[in-house]
């Protein structure tokens, strides 16, 4: 094998790990955003379901409020 066959095979493996430690990097970057994100949306989540929670509160107490019967005035 001639040194410059030697050189060029040298270089491509040079660039192969090169390009295997930036996409190592750019996961790990993209595993970090990934976890941000989750927690983003349980935290989303988390506040819609105590809205809807707050309007379930109001409904019931609308709907209790109906059902029972307007005071009824006495003479007086």
């Amino acid at each position: 094998m001639s040194i410059e066959l030697f050189n060029q095979l040298e270089q491509k493996v040079s660039s192969a790990v090169e390009a295997l430690e930036l996409m190592k990097m750019e996961a790990e970057e993209l595993r970090e955003e990934n976890a941000r994100l989750k927690q983003e949306r349980e935290e989303w989540e988390r506040r819609l379901s105590a809205l809807l929670g707050k309007f379930d509160d109001i409904e019931t107490e609308q709907s209790s409020q109906q059902e029972q019967p307007a005071p009824q005035q006495q003479p007086g």
